[in-house]
């Protein structure tokens, strides 16, 4: 079967590439973040990839065609920053299209479009929050991508429990394709996704203790019932919950790089490598850098189950048009 290139821009630790490989279909050429941790662990993970650590907008045309070469790339994927259109950002910008326009990170999307009109690939996927295309900004977004060559776009919301992930997770994945991957035939469970995990110690990978939290923190934590919160914080819109009791037959909240858990059954918080698995990363992933930019990574992350799905999806359309 016809293999297909990837580029990956704001690639993290690299979820959305660790996906669209583990379907044997596709084969990333370049991937970009400016990030060191993430690099690195991006890096270890992908050896055979090149890497470029860089921020987006020192990543001119004229290096792009340099680093690539005469590669053809089939597909752009990549994540820009979600903070200034989540309404988890309690600074975002009250004017949407300031979100884009005005915020130094918001701008990092029109960024990725620009890549996007240098390298013409046949398909390009676009993750991010599905508060970007609100107010106003959806058909901003569509007028930038149409400058950049694409009439036709799509946004197509996928939530990740649909498609094998053992958290929930609402994204849309902005596209010139409509992405409808069929979803998994069943649920996995924060109880099915640790499960055969060893006590935290030195095996697997990541999975060393977390820090031992007071016995203050200790005795809120025997209080809390399954899904209950230890603290609240307020997000732009609402309170929103962090340090949650997991709920072990149950999938688990939206997993954040600011977010925490409490183990289900243990007055502790979830190690690196439990916390990975809830949004469905394979043991073999090593994640470098310090506890916090672990964690970060993970909650930053495309989840690989839903981006498994969606790759698989991606190739059956590209050999449909002639591979």
């Amino acid at each position: 079967m016809k293999e297909y290139t990837v580029v990956d821009l704001f690639c993290g630790a690299g979820g959305f590439s660790l996906g669209f490989h583990l379907t044997r279909r596709f084969r990333t050429i370049l991937a970009v973040d400016n990030y060191n941790p993430a690099g690195l662990t991006y890096k270890l993970n992908f050896p055979t990839v090149k890497v470029l650590l860089e921020d987006i907008k020192e990543v001119s045309d004229p290096l792009l065609r340099k680093t690539l070469k005469d590669v053809k790339i089939d597909v752009l994927i990549g994540s820009p920053p979600c903070e200034p259109f989540t309404g988890a950002n309690p600074r975002r910008e009250r004017n949407p299209l300031d979100r884009l326009y005005k915020d130094p990170a918001g701008q990092l999307t029109l960024h990725y479009i620009r890549i996007l009109g240098v390298l013409q690939p046949r398909v390009f996927v676009m993750e991010n929050v599905p508060a970007i295309t609100e107010d106003g900004l959806k058909d901003t977004l569509l007028g930038e991508f149409e400058r950049a060559g694409y009439e036709k776009v799509y946004f197509n919301i996928l939530e990740a429990e649909e498609y094998g992930t053992p958290s929930h997770r609402r994204r849309v994945f902005v596209s010139n394709i409509r992405i409808q991957p069929p979803p998994s035939p069943r649920v996995v469970t924060v109880e099915e996704a640790l499960s055969n995990l060893p006590p935290p110690g030195g095996f697997p990978p990541n999975h060393e203790p977390p820090k031992e939290p007071s016995r203050r923190k200790v005795k809120r934590m025997s209080m809390l019932d399954w899904g209950e919160a230890m603290i609240h914080y307020q997000g732009a819109e609402k309170e929103l919950p962090n340090l949650i009791r997991l709920h072990p037959r149950r999938i688990a909240p939206t997993v954040l790089g600011s977010s925490r858990f409490i183990h289900p059954y243990e007055n502790r918080f979830l190690t690196v490598r439990e916390q990975a698995r809830l949004m469905g990363f394979p043991d073999s992933f090593v994640f470098t850098g310090g506890r916090d930019d672990q964690y970060n990574m993970i909650g930053e992350a495309v989840p690989p189950p839903l981006a498994k799905a969606i790759g698989l999806y991606v190739a059956n359309k590209l050999d449909e048009e002639g591979g």
